[in-house]
């Protein structure tokens, strides 16, 4: 009898620590789900672990996400998160809720965009721009900085996303790191002044543009895209090219292993994954034309090459 009970103990020990074991991967990302889930899913049949994903939602950003991750931080529920827009990412790392990974595929990845103690690594990465309709500008002079939002013959005309939220958020914040909190809140109380549009998000910028209700507006080359592939009349300046000028603000997609995760291998395989210059080619020839970090990776002719584009980063946050 005892023999049997000591049996049945065995088995039910190592039910449980096969229903453990779990062969998954859990990550949260806020890349559009049309271009991520596609690179997750070959990932989960090249290597037959699950891939379990989180996307987030149009009406939160990445925000959403951020804050699940940051709630979750003492029973960690994912694995790594792959944001596209980078300063929140360097927010979870100052709150301890990283881990260190060094992936073998960064090692071609530029410097400046990525994490010197591996925390996050940088890559496919979007521009700060201006879109603009052709057909109001067929006898003016364009904008050709962010600083032409306060300038009095744009008033009215122009428009940007909410700075609370997305991209812009991620632009405030870089700007206030490069000029300070003070410049920074005279800059956005002149844009009000200006009448300037500010809309519920960059696609919406997008599409006022097109539609001529705003003659131009700050958006993000993927967007921007997007209304180029559909056949709109529509152009991109990359702003602040002048040597006088700053630079058109670069923002990388990040990658990030969560700390005490519960399937750390599998996340550092999925990190190797997507950062292989494969993702980086891919997410290229997308409808989101996303700019190659690596010098070494093919491209389309409408992309511009990173090294073609006087840059600053978001890196300036943690300077």
């Amino acid at each position: 009898m005892k023999k049997n009970i000591t049996v049945i103990f065995i088995l039910i020990a190592l039910l449980i620590g096969c229903s453990n074991n779990k062969n998954e991967v859990i990550i949260y990302c806020s890349l559009d789900r049309i271009y991520s889930e596609p690179i997750l899913k070959n990932f989960e049949k090249e290597t037959r672990i699950k891939v379990k994903a989180v996307y987030d939602m149009e009406i939160t950003k990445t925000i959403g996400l951020v804050n699940r991750i940051i709630a979750e931080s003492s029973n960690p529920q994912c694995d790594l998160f792959w944001n596209n827009e980078i300063s929140r990412t360097i927010l979870l790392k100052n709150k301890v809720i990283l881990e260190s990974y060094l992936s073998p595929e960064s090692e071609k990845i530029p410097v400046r965009f990525k994490d010197n103690s591996g925390y996050w690594t940088g890559f496919a990465a979007r521009a700060r721009i201006i879109i603009y309709n052709k057909d109001k500008f067929k006898n003016r002079q364009l904008p050709n900085s962010i600083l032409d939002l306060i300038e009095p013959e744009w008033k009215g005309k122009a428009a940007i996303a909410n700075p609370l939220f997305g991209t812009t958020a991620t632009h405030s914040a870089v700007l206030t790191s490069k000029f300070g909190i003070e410049w920074t809140e005279e800059f956005f109380n002149k844009i009000k002044v200006n009448k300037i549009g500010i809309l519920d998000g960059n696609a919406t910028v997008r599409d006022m543009v097109v539609s001529g209700e705003f003659w131009w507006g700050m958006t993000d080359t993927d967007d921007a895209n997007g209304a180029i592939v559909d056949g709109k009349n529509v152009g991109i300046i990359y702003p602040d090219q002048s040597d006088e000028q700053m630079g058109t603000l670069i923002i990388p997609n990040t990658i990030a292993l969560i700390k005490n995760s519960p399937n750390q291998e599998n996340a550092k395989k999925l990190i190797d994954y997507i950062l292989n210059p494969k993702t980086e080619k891919r997410l290229a020839y997308s409808r989101s034309a996303q700019i190659p970090l690596r010098s070494n990776i093919d491209y389309p002719e409408s992309i511009k090459s990173i090294g073609d584009i006087k840059t600053y980063i978001v890196r300036l946050l943690i300077q």
